[in-house]
């Protein structure tokens, strides 16, 4: 054998640049089911079952086209990715190793360190799936003090011609956030609709058996499995979310209601994340569907750059900033994760809602990760590692190149740090922590309406845990908030409460995080 070319649960791209000059008569593919991949982290079984899937079936279509596929199955019982790769290394005797790039720093130390212990080669080439390389982020970072989405964002917009009329974004701005900011108000949403779902065939089936019989204890239901876990299904996801849900997706995707976990969302991370999907196919749909005039500007806009803009960007902090990123902890927060996000029993209505469809369902959108689940850890002073860690296990498009940056960085306001190691003001990807109170969650949800606290109330037993811990965050980091450009207004309405509410905020959050955060 010529070149054994690795393969990843999370690679699955029949246009991989680990595929360039493979010849089906001296190179084979090699790909492993191990137990680590699920247990290195308390993996919900729905990601688990499309990670698998979906790589049983990007093997069974390789084999079709009469390629060799070396696959490792679950149930063979090997532990790590560097054993499966030792074994097949040594069974099959390859001369070298191709890879391409994987999502996870720890994924490749190891793969790396086996090919130098048997001495062989390895090419590791570049993930072409993502438009910007990670030297192009590096380019863009060098120099600047802050590395901030917007502006490499418009550098996207620019370079690929995404958007623009000649040299002007459409509709003559670069976002369109204040028109997408919407709340469904008293009556909630309009009829949403049905989400595409595809049931399991028989491979499917079988991994589903296969992760329920192996991972009982990890949370997650399997009994309503439908994410796409082919290359055709994923394409027909992206066509019904193009022609039903984005034309309304701008105006309500910061908007959240009870018991509807999908309402106009697109769904389509797994599959991208997956590399069943590519990016520039799921902006070109976007744009074209705006300039054909089936949506509006904002609902393609906000979607493009959560593709362009945010999922590059994430991956460029991730892998500029390896390995030390995964270690930073600005806040100093040192709390343990609440036993209830792993069950989902708390009397606070927000938490319950998101954090029991997270478990079932391996889902939740944006807003419900960001300012329900993130916010709450925050404002509590969870360890950042430990939300990190929930993060990556529960949610079936969870990759670590993307996860950590957002829950590190973007929720947890974690990484900011000079290049010194030293707390900084602002974070090295948001320029300010995303700290609100209740109220915020009372406008953009109907949860508040059934929950037993009140989001205006700071004091009391009756008071939004949200709302207390909030004004306990900013009493906690006056000093390091008092001259923050975007903060310091914040801090200010602090310092306009009586001392003796201040201290009942302080004993009411000492409460809560006695009382495991609620």
């Amino acid at each position: 054998m010529r070149h054994l070319v690795i393969v990843l649960g999370d690679q699955l791209d029949a246009e991989s640049s680990a595929f360039d000059g493979f010849d089906p008569a001296q190179d084979a593919l090699w790909m492993a089911e191990v137990f680590e991949e699920s247990t290195h982290v308390l993996s919900n079984q729905v990601r688990t079952a499309v990670f698998l899937a979906a790589m049983r079936h990007f093997a069974a279509d390789r084999r079709a086209q009469g390629w060799t596929v070396h696959y490792t199955p679950l149930e063979v019982g090997v532990p790590t990715l560097a054993a499966a790769l030792r074994a097949g290394i040594t069974r099959l005797q390859p001369t070298g190793l191709v890879l391409t790039a994987p999502g996870d720093w720890r994924v490749l130390q190891a793969l790396r360190g086996v090919a130098q212990a048997h001495g062989l080669p390895l090419d590791l080439r570049d993930d072409r799936h993502f438009y910007a390389t990670v030297r192009d982020f590096a380019a863009h970072a060098k120099g600047r003090k802050q590395l901030r989405m917007e502006y490499f964002y418009r550098e996207m917009r620019q370079r690929y011609r995404v958007l623009m009329d000649g040299d002007q974004p459409c509709g003559g701005q670069w976002n369109f956030d204040a028109d997408n900011r919407g709340s469904f108000g008293t009556d909630g949403p309009p009829p949403v609709p049905s989400r595409v779902g595809f049931p399991p065939d028989a491979q499917t089936r079988e991994v589903l058996n296969l992760v329920a019989r192996h991972f009982p204890d990890h949370p997650g239901d399997l009994s309503a499995f439908d994410w796409p876990v082919t290359r055709a299904q994923a394409l027909q996801a992206l066509e019904r979310f193009i022609a039903e849900r984005l034309p309304d997706f701008g105006r309500w995707q910061d908007a959240m209601w009870a018991g509807e976990p999908w309402l106009w969302h697109a769904h389509l991370s797994a599959a991208l994340n997956l590399k069943l999907l590519n990016p520039r196919e799921v902006v070109t749909a976007a744009e074209t569907a705006y300039r054909t005039g089936r949506v509006p500007l904002a609902s393609a806009e906000g979607f493009i750059r959560q593709i362009l803009g945010w999922r590059e960007y994430v991956r460029g902090v991730y892998w500029t900033q390896m390995p030390g990123y995964l270690d930073r902890n600005a806040l100093g927060a040192r709390e343990p994760l609440p036993a209830f996000y792993w069950t989902g029993n708390t009397d606070m209505a927000c938490l319950r809602d998101a954090i029991g469809q997270t478990l079932r369902l391996g889902y939740a959108h944006h807003i419900q990760r960001l300012m329900v689940t993130g916010l709450y850890a925050l404002l509590l002073g969870v360890d950042p590692k430990q939300v990190h860690a929930w993060y990556l296990a529960v949610y079936v498009d969870a990759v670590e190149w993307v996860e950590l940056p957002n829950t590190l960085g973007m929720s947890q306001f974690a990484d900011g740090v000079d290049a010194s190691g030293r707390p900084a003001p602002a974070g090295a990807m948001a320029s300010k922590p995303y700290v609100a109170t209740g109220q915020y969650i009372a406008r953009m949800s109907n949860h508040c309406g059934g929950c037993r606290y009140r989001p205006e109330k700071r004091v009391g037993d009756d008071a939004c845990p949200f709302t207390t811990l909030y004004w306990d965050f900013l009493a906690r980091h006056e000093a390091r908030f008092a001259r923050h450009p975007r903060m310091a207004l914040q801090v200010k309405n602090l310092a306009r409460l009586p001392a003796a509410e201040r201290a009942a905020i302080a004993a009411r959050a000492d409460a809560l995080r006695r009382g495991s955060g609620g």
